[in-house]
């Protein structure tokens, strides 16, 4: 099957925060050139690894902005933003994208709050007010964290109806969504699958790739699994892709991208209230996993 584009993956970066849960401008500088100098596509301002919830509207200005000073003509650079209750407020965050200067922006889900299903005129309502009010080429996000998904010949009919819709990003565990959705589509925009877990198999069918947290950690390991899978190169591609699993599994036990980056003594800070910094007792558990997974030799630090 045909790709729309060469294999890729993408890193949802963390936004650092010091002790204090101040916004840590020099700290997500630093980030971003690691990012950078392992050629890894990067979406900021996210929903969950960049914490987009609880930052302000000036923050995540100053978050587009640093990213595209950062990363424009070095790598791929995207805004994602957060689950919105309009349509408005997505678009909001569009203009800022414009302004910014990003490449492109993720267009989220509507989160209709209180456990609520969009109805399909709901939901194609929502999509089109903001595919025609943002000028940036965008990405349509179908994700589990709102409850639905969005019906496949939907977004085949977004895809034809308008050119700068790019990409659809999918995180659904059901691969019968995946496997209709990219026979609907096919090449004629990117496709990628949310974390690691589908990866390999996305690819098989003719996805373009995955998207991660665990980059923020290991760029230059996310990065070889395409790497591998483009040389076809088995047993190298295995051996990176069981590390990048092992190192999913630890991070979600044991406290996220930002506890294991302090480990690695490499930009990452701190997370900001409601969530939490890991324990002494998990932060001595990551730290073995981290190096039974040779990490710190993988990423040359």
């Amino acid at each position: 099957m045909p790709l729309a584009a060469e294999p890729s993956t993408f890193v949802i970066s963390i936004t650092p925060f010091d002790k204090k849960e101040r916004f840590d401008e020099d700290g997500l500088r630093g980030h971003f050139r690691r990012l950078a100098a392992s050629g890894i596509g990067v979406y900021v301002a996210g929903g969950g690894s960049g914490e987009a919830y609880t930052l302000s509207k000036s923050e995540t200005k100053r978050v587009l902005e640093i990213g595209v000073e950062e990363l424009k003509g070095k790598v791929p650079v995207r805004g994602m933003g957060k689950e919105p209750r309009s349509a408005k407020e997505l678009i909001e965050f569009g203009k800022l994208c414009e302004a910014a200067g990003v490449e492109a922006m993720q267009l989220y889900s509507l989160d209709a709050g209180h456990g609520a299903m969009p109805s399909r005129p709901v939901l194609e309502r929502y999509l089109v007010d903001v595919i025609e009010n943002v000028s940036v080429p965008l990405v349509i996000s179908t994700h589990q964290s709102v409850g639905y998904y969005i019906p496949v010949d939907l977004l085949a009919e977004l895809v034809d109806r308008y050119p700068h819709v790019i990409g659809i990003n999918v995180t659904n565990p059901d691969i019968r969504y995946l496997v209709s959705l990219l026979d609907l589509v096919g090449s004629r925009v990117e496709t990628h699958v949310g974390g690691p877990m589908q990866a390999l198999t996305a690819l098989s069918l003719g996805a373009t790739g995955y998207l991660s947290s665990e980059a923020n950690v290991a760029p230059k390991l996310a990065m070889s699994v395409i790497e591998h899978w483009k040389a076809g190169d088995l047993a190298k591609l295995c051996d990176a892709f069981s590390r990048l699993l092992r190192l999913f599994n630890a991070g979600m036990s044991y406290g996220g991208a930002k506890s294991a980056n302090r480990l690695l003594g490499v930009p990452g800070g701190y997370p900001r209230r409601p969530r939490l910094p890991a324990s002494e007792k998990a932060l001595q558990a990551f730290a073995k996993v981290l190096d039974e997974l040779e990490i710190k030799e993988i990423e040359g630090l």
